[in-house]
């Protein structure tokens, strides 16, 4: 999706273009002045963002985009573009303006509605989506969004501001700026929260200042993203993947007039509790309570009675506390005592996050699709990384590079990247296997990429083996990166099933389309021209190596050579900037060498190429032979130092491997002394400068660090 431009005084360079919908609801951002105070005014693509350069690429032409309303109605939506980013693309976006604009401590359950239905209905138009927000109920929404929204495969990131944008003195520019580029650039597929230069999962925040720029904080998690004068680093340790295979899908009843919270506070009436637990049709409280989940019984267990009742009325209750960082755990009696009653303890829930998720996991069970117990068990464990899921301290070693690094400057994650391309173009299944499991820990094969921009899931999409992309699927890789040609891997896969030249394409089909993969509207329109010329119409031979039809009807091109249209297929080979020695290039200029034969053959045609000329004469064939000669030379050099990389890259494997075993023994020896009741001490623990420590053991001095 997209198309591709150039920069300014570069033509040679092309840079791709993604697609940002920013869906408007209202808040200070758009405010301007009135004799009423400040309130939300329409027309923001027009007045704020196109006198601004960086919002605006002057030099782009003008164009309108398709978009959809939350009712499915089509709309034609002027469009701006981005100067080129750091990441060498352009950002092509619109804004869709509800109506009316709110200002945010006016928007409930309904809003959040019409937020997600606008997301699905554009889903399959846009790389990414800016919902712009009043800052007063920002993290309610964000929350209430990150569980509506099922199996999300693109960024949806939500910010506003504390000043209009037409303030002099305003954090708007940087909080909606950041937001483009990061919804435009990179695959986060989760609803986040962006303020202050900084990306917060959307249901770990709260708001922190009323009138600070730095409005919001994530207390019991880190943040996804830093933008600095660096560019933006994404901790990718924290981004959450794909745990199954499945298509995009929206929770619309979320409804929380069924739902209240409860703050508790010191000498509370028990009768005041118990009157809220009685309102009518309450089905869900969140129960604020002081520092690990401590409250008052009341007198002779009153308070504590009250809850129980309610709970034997099925009312579900959440415990979380009022301390901004920490979590609820029964420690203490008090607490204990509410975990008796039938209290659900909430870890380290914001408030925001347990009302919403409260609110969600009702309405399923409204749908039949879960019962009060699983509410319960749900509501006490992670589902959208909303809370921190407690576990047992270890011993790690810290990550960092061999000193005899025999690779030089291709570091181990390239040359397992090479490994991999390597193995799923063979169709090794258990090497693939192999090489993701020594990748557990960091994830960074996923989301490597190679010259042409290809993952592995654009690798596996045209590979010989289905599986191997179901693995890598179920890993938690994403269908929606797109590679330097702005080509997806259900578009490659697509167009091997055109070409006929892999068995098992139409499975790799299946299987992106199960994984929420889906064709942008141009990728739509290529592909149905492709099969209208390969049905017998004039065929065209210079689409990315794939050749279809002669002009006489027979359209059977197909990637070897054969046939009567000439067709090359080199798979991936849709980036023209490829590296001098790919494979790709060089079957291309061979491609355009063999049109001049043609036209010396067929002097007297107007346009004497590929889709006029049947070609049987014998230097077409041998020009074609020469195609294949030099493109198998290519492939052959490649694998053949695939393979040394591949051999090195199993000596640092061993060299790991010894390491790992190191470490193994020294979280033995820790736990020996742990069980015998000794002192960690006596392992001879050292601190060191970096921040690690060197740990004695029977195998020799280990070097690592505790961590929980």
């Amino acid at each position: 999706m997209g198309g591709v431009t150039f920069m300014e005084g570069n033509p040679d360079r092309k840079f791709p273009e993604s697609r940002v919908l920013i869906i408007m609801t209202g808040g200070t951002i758009c405010m301007q002045p009135s004799a009423d105070g400040l309130v939300p005014m329409s027309g923001f693509l027009e007045l704020a963002m196109a006198p601004r350069p960086s919002f605006n690429d002057s030099t782009a032409p003008s164009t309108k985009i398709t978009a959809y309303t939350k009712e499915g109605h089509k709309l034609a939506l002027p469009s701006l573009r981005t100067p080129t980013s750091a990441y060498c693309k352009h950002i092509r976006y619109s804004i869709l303006e509800f109506s009316p604009l709110l200002d945010s401590s006016s928007i409930a359950s309904a809003g959040w509605t019409d937020i997600a239905l606008t997301i699905q209905q554009n889903y399959h138009l846009f790389d990414g989506f800016v919902i712009l927000h009043g800052t007063d109920s920002l993290a309610y929404t964000a929350s209430a969004l990150s569980f509506m929204l099922s199996d999300l495969g693109k960024p949806v990131i939500l910010t506003g501001s504390q000043a209009s944008i037409f303030a002099l003195q305003s954090d708007a520019v940087d909080n909606l700026l950041g937001s483009l580029i990061i919804a435009g650039t990179f695959t986060i597929p989760e609803v986040c929260l962006f303020f202050h230069h900084t990306l917060f999962r959307g249901n770990r925040t709260t708001k922190v200042s009323a009138s600070s720029f730095e409005a919001f904080d994530s207390p019991n998690s880190d943040p996804l993203a830093k933008v600095t004068s660096l560019g933006v680093d994404v901790n990718w340790g924290l981004v959450r993947r794909p745990t199954r295979i499945a298509e995009f899908a929206v929770t619309k009843t979320l409804d929380t007039t069924h739902v209240a919270s409860l703050r508790i506070f010191p000498g509370i009436w028990p009768q005041l509790v118990d009157s809220v637990l009685r309102v009518p049709d309450l089905r869900g409280l969140v129960l604020e309570t002081f520092g690990m989940g401590n409250a008052p019984g009341g007198v002779d267990g009153h308070l504590t009675r009250a809850i129980k009742q309610a709970v034997e009325r099925g009312i579900v209750i959440v415990n979380v506390s009022q301390c901004t960082n920490g979590f609820v755990s029964p420690l203490y009696a008090p607490g204990t005592a509410l975990g008796r009653a039938g209290v659900v303890f909430g870890g380290d829930l914001t408030t925001e996050a347990a009302l919403t998720k409260l609110s969600y996991l009702l309405a399923l069970k409204d749908r039949g699709q879960v019962g009060l117990e699983e509410v319960k068990e749900m509501m006490g464990r992670s589902l959208r990384g909303e809370m921190t899921e407690l576990r047992v301290a270890s011993f790690v070693h810290p990550a960092g590079v061999l000193e005899d690094d025999a690779v030089g400057r291709v570091t181990a994650t390239e040359s397992a990247f090479t490994a991999l391309g390597y193995a799923i173009s063979n169709g090794d299944l258990r090497a693939v296997r192999e090489l993701l499991e020594g990748d557990e820990f960091n994830h960074q094969l996923l989301k490597k990429a190679d010259y042409a921009g290809n993952t592995a899931v654009h690798l596996a999409a045209v590979g010989p083996e289905p599986r191997i992309l179901r693995e890598i699927l179920e890993q938690g890789a994403s269908v929606h990166v797109r590679n330097r040609a702005n080509n997806t891997p259900l578009y490659l896969a697509e167009k091997m099933v055109a070409s006929g030249t892999t068995p098992n394409s139409e499975q790799c089909v299946n299987l992106l389309k199960e994984a929420g993969a889906h064709l942008w509207l141009e990728n739509e329109e290529s592909m149905a021209n492709s099969r209208r010329a390969s049905t017998g119409g004039v065929g065209s031979g210079s689409e990315n190596g794939n050749g279809n039809g002669n002009g006489n009807g027979n359209g059977n091109g197909n990637g070897n050579g054969n046939g009567n249209g000439f067709a090359i297929n080199t798979r991936l080979a849709d980036d023209d900037s490829a590296k001098e020695q790919a494979a790709d290039t060089l079957v291309l200029l061979e491609h355009q060498r063999v049109e001049k034969v043609v036209e010396e053959l067929n002097p007297d045609e107007t346009t004497p190429l590929l889709t006029t000329f049947t070609p049987q004469d014998a230097r077409w064939e041998a020009a074609v032979e020469k195609v294949r000669e030099k493109h198998d030379a290519i492939w052959k050099a490649a694998m053949d130092r695939v393979r040394k990389e591949q051999d090195l890259v199993m000596e640092k494997a061993r060299k790991e491997l010894d390491a790992k075993l190191g470490q193994e023994l020294a979280m033995v020896e820790v736990e020996r002394v742990r069980l015998l009741g000794g002192d960690i001490g006596e392992l001879g623990i050292t601190p060191r400068e970096d921040g690690t420590v060197n740990v004695e053991t029977t195998s020799g001095m280990q070097t690592g660090k505790i961590v929980n």
